[in-house]
């Protein structure tokens, strides 16, 4: 069976580069193309060079379906607006897709949903194997305990994130509801701020922290009567979430269509 051909959305990214990266080092998979901004110094470079890795002979182009019409599977980790127009591209083109892009719209989420209707597409908000770990872990301990434990979740990132809450506490926040046989939207409460009142029973509340160049961390709390959990994961390199992702492209390459997450993906 032959190698996987990747594509890499927004290859002249931060992400885009170890996303190479992992897919070069990955006997199972190779680099079919990667995209850059139209115009950009990146535009028409060899990849090999941009990421410095020796025998990839394909340039960077900024024609988005040039790349997902020559791959079996794309990888992007680029912008909201721009992973939905990706993703509607790859359901013409029948490629597989792998949404790693934070900060998405529930308008935007069910347009992901639309093009998993023609292709295998994985979306997740974060795609490293231990918070996949804490996903379900924290949906089995929010069903386990009541009301009488509060659940908060705190997350801290680097100073250059611009979403927030990040979309992995989100998820930790969904898994908890769905634990409680709950909605995060009917008991989630993003922030607090001034006189707030007392905590009402059954509320899933977020902190968020921004600062230095922290990967990403992520505690759930469960706060009961004389006692408290403490669910915790801490990033200290985005290869993780690059070597998931890689992961993930290799795994929904060939599926049949269908929405998929991280926990289809590792078995979950």
């Amino acid at each position: 069976m032959g190698k996987t051909k990747v594509g890499i959305m927004g290859i002249a990214g931060f992400m885009g580069r170890m996303i190479a990266k992992q897919v070069h080092e990955n006997p199972e998979a190779e680099i079919s193309g990667g995209t850059v901004l139209r115009g950009s110094a990146e535009e028409g470079v060899e990849i090999a060079a941009l990421c410095q890795l020796e025998g990839v002979t394909v340039k960077t182009v900024s024609d988005p379906r040039a790349v997902i019409s020559s791959s079996d599977v794309v990888i992007d980790f680029t912008l909201p607006a721009v992973t939905v127009e990706h993703a509607r591209i790859a359901s013409e083109c029948g490629t597989a897709f792998v949404a790693g892009t934070t900060g998405l719209t529930p308008e935007q989420e069910a347009a992901l949903a639309d093009a998993a209707k023609n292709i295998p597409l994985v979306y997740a908000p974060n795609m490293s194997l231990g918070v996949n770990l804490l996903f379900d872990l924290v949906k089995k301990v929010a069903g386990a305990l009541s009301d009488d434990f509060d659940i908060e979740i705190v997350e801290m990132h680097h100073k250059r994130k611009i979403d927030a809450p990040s979309g992995t506490a989100l998820g930790l926040g969904k898994a908890a509801a769905e634990g409680r046989g709950v909605s995060l939207d009917d008991k989630g409460v993003l922030s607090r701020e001034g006189v707030t009142g007392a905590r009402e029973a059954g509320q899933i509340g977020f902190a968020t922290l921004r600062g230095g160049d922290v990967v990403g961390e992520h505690t759930v709390i469960f706060a009961g009567p004389n006692e408290r959990i403490e669910l915790t994961h801490k990033a200290t390199s985005r290869d993780i979430f690059a070597a998931g992702a890689v992961r993930a492209g290799i795994w929904a390459a060939g599926r049949k269509p269908g929405l998929y997450s991280m926990a289809d993906v590792l078995g979950l």
